[in-house]
């Protein structure tokens, strides 16, 4: 179980203090190297906060290069002291989870830095400052991206797909070359060869290897009487990964039909996952299986809405992905709970009499 394997971890690698210290090297590291690089870059000179050529910018480049390479050690050290031989599906784990930290690092800076200009407003910023500042953010990036490496768990994971999401998303969105893209439908983001539509077909693809991750590491935790229940679940969580990435992969414009497949497959496959749940897995929780009923109808609902001309698709489909993805989150919640609660009960029955 993924507590299991973190606290393995913990073992191998030493107590939480060393893990600590590994981090604040890590962040050191980044900020040498961070600050020492922006010297040749802004020669020493002023530069604005937001911008073609900005500290914001170059902050946010070079925090996502310190997040990938970061992760990426992380994990393999990790996998290295616990003696693992990651397989093939364990490297494109660490590949995606990596993409994904260095997306989230270079979109959060990014806003931050729009937010500093408007707060700031035409305020340079000198050579000194630009240097720590720069230097500052790899620093920080670095110690969240190796705690997260050194301590991904169900939870966390499910916490990095949806700052993902939402962050890819929203980038996408923002900087989208036609302002009207909503007029009709959301998969009109990734239909142009502009910077907008790569980052919205990366977010779906690298969001559907996350989804498949999530499915193995949640599914190891669950305990049921149906002989394939498990089994069943996994592989209509993993069919949900692979047909969001199958989304990201074949544009709307230039494939339609497998784009269209994978969109309305994901949806099928959700309802399948609502409806059986209770049957594959008995000891989910009653309210949980009924929260997936509810998401289940008001998807429906919109459907209705869109065919009598009442909402647009873009609307269906951002409300629909919400709740799909929301679910999904809840189930490794749920699922994490339910691992907890057998890994205390555990040691209490052994020492029952």
């Amino acid at each position: 179980m993924p507590t299991d394997r973190q606290a393995i971890r913990v073992a191998l690698l030493g107590s939480e203090r060393s893990l600590e210290s590994l981090a604040l090297v890590a962040g050191a590291v980044s900020f040498a190297a961070v600050g020492l690089i922006a010297i040749p870059v802004f020669d020493l000179g002023d530069a604005p906060i937001s911008g073609p050529g900005s500290i914001g910018e170059y902050a946010a480049v070079a925090s996502a290069v310190v997040a990938l390479v970061v992760f990426v050690a992380g994990s393999f050290s990790v996998a290295r002291r616990e003696g693992d031989r990651l397989g093939v599906l364990g490297v494109l784990d660490v590949v995606a989870l990596a993409i994904a930290h260095a997306v989230i690092a270079l979109l959060t800076w990014t806003l931050l830095a729009a937010i500093l200009e408007r707060a700031f407003i035409d305020a340079p910023v000198f050579a000194i400052p630009l240097l720590v500042i720069a230097g500052s953010a790899g620093a920080v990036t670095a110690y969240v991206v190796f705690s997260s490496a050194t301590h991904l768990d169900l939870l966390l994971l499910a916490i990095v797909l949806a700052v993902f999401l939402v962050e890819g998303m929203l980038a996408s969105m923002l900087t989208a070359s036609d302002p009207h893209w909503w007029a009709e439908h959301l998969s009109a983001l990734g239909m142009t060869n502009d910077l907008s539509a790569r980052t919205f077909n990366l977010t779906l693809i690298v969001a559907g290897f996350i989804v498949t991750t999530l499915a193995r590491w949640a599914t190891s935790t669950v305990t049921t009487p149906h002989p394939h229940g498990r089994r069943n679940v996994l592989v209509c969580l993993v069919l949900i990964g692979v047909l969001l990435a199958g989304v990201g992969i074949f544009p709307v414009d230039t494939h339609f039909w497998i784009h269209t497949a994978s969109a309305s497959g994901m949806a099928i496959t959700f309802f399948v996952l609502v409806v059986a749940l209770r049957r594959w897995v008995p000891g989910i929780s009653r309210t949980f299986v009924v929260v997936g009923w509810a998401f289940m109808a008001v998807i429906l609902l919109l459907v209705v809405y869109f065919v009598i001309g009442l909402y647009t698709l873009t609307a269906v489909e951002l409300v629909a992905g919400i709740l799909v993805f929301t679910w999904i989150i809840l189930f490794i919640r749920n699922v994490a709970a339910v691992g907890l609660d057998a890994g205390r009960s555990g040691p209490a029955a052994a020492a029952a009499p």
